[in-house]
């Protein structure tokens, strides 16, 4: 508790030292004369972002990369060894396969849901669509240790001839069946997608409200041109609808992407990585607060962070692209 107060105070310290010193320049150079002030203004204002930029992001970007090269209690340098001991794990191998589903399903489901909602939902009178809109969205509230503690009690799942309280299960046993362990079943990463259907309950409402606006600024000139041509309705949502809110499409894709790419909470929380259903970062909780191994920890995170650079580099190429083409 005292280190986390210390930590806590020495971060306010921090960004309070920089808004002193970013006060003092500005003040200096405002009395330098406006020649020097019309040269170095610019560098005052970015100054400080690049000071705070540096020190809690970049120093421990560093720090943690060379930090993966050293052995659990970082007293020694052991170079690749984190690393060849990661990826020769079968374990870690199939936590990387854990992640890949979850990028392949978790984006693609959240957006055609979302899609899909914003379409019929733009079709209902405002009064229905509000209300149609809220119910979708408010998952989005939710923390995501909350939404598993609430989905918890939907999976739970108790011995036959026990008194179910999973919301799954006292249907099945209502039915007349024997209970199912939901989070237990591995065949065909079935408890996988169970966790999946989390994050995708959680995400569908994000994809939605954006999509909906996305929608709704689509020219109605557009549309009715479509439809004197004789274009069917699908065919003016896939040709006239879809090009022109192909940009937000990608927006949402990609920031639920690299959202899923983190994915911590939500399996922490429901097995703890149990029945393969572990995933990267949960393995570097692991290694860290559990085991006490700072260098494979660290090389987790590294391998992790390599993953998500291509997308970040795509989402500001692309972004830039927009901007150019503005």
């Amino acid at each position: 508790m005292l280190k986390a107060l210390n930590g806590l105070l020495a971060v306010i310290g921090g960004v309070g030292g920089v808004l002193v010193l970013f006060w003092a320049l500005n003040a200096l150079v405002e009395r330098l004369g406006p020649k020097w002030e019309a040269r170095l203004k610019p560098y005052v204002f970015v100054g400080p972002a690049v000071l705070v930029v540096s020190l809690f992001l970049v120093y421990p970007t560093v720090r943690t990369v060379i930090l993966s090269f050293a052995d659990a209690r970082s007293e020694s340098f052991i170079g690749t060894r984190n690393y060849s001991d990661l990826l020769g794990e079968a374990d870690f191998r199939q936590t990387l396969v854990n992640n890949l589903l979850w990028l392949l399903v978790v984006p693609s489901i959240s957006l055609a849901v979302g899609l899909a909602v914003a379409v019929l939902a733009d079709k209902l009178r405002a009064r229905a669509e509000n209300i149609t809109k809220s119910v979708i969205f408010l998952p989005m509230a939710i923390s995501f240790v909350g939404a598993s503690t609430i989905w918890k009690f939907v999976y739970e799942s108790r011995a036959a001839g026990r008194a179910q309280i999973g919301l799954l299960n006292g249907v099945v046993t209502g039915l007349g069946f024997d209970p199912v362990g939901w989070l237990r079943t591995r065949a065909f990463n079935f408890n996988d997608s169970l966790l999946m259907v989390i994050m995708i309950w959680l995400q569908a409402g994000f994809a939605m409200v954006l999509l909906s606006a996305a929608i709704k600024n689509v020219p109605d000139e557009t549309l009715e041109a479509a439809r004197i041509d004789g274009a069917t309705e699908l065919q003016i949502f896939f040709r006239v609808v879809v090009p022109q809110i192909w940009a937000t499409v990608l927006v949402v894709f990609t920031t639920i992407l690299i959202l899923v790419m983190k994915i911590f909470d939500i399996v922490y929380v429901m097995t703890n990585g149990a029945f393969d259903t572990e995933v990267v970062a949960n393995v570097f909780y692991k290694q860290l607060f559990e085991f006490g191994n700072n260098g494979a920890a660290a090389a987790v995170v590294v391998v992790l962070m390599v993953a998500v650079i291509p997308l970040m580099v795509y989402q500001v190429r692309r972004l830039r692209s927009e901007e150019a083409g503005r």
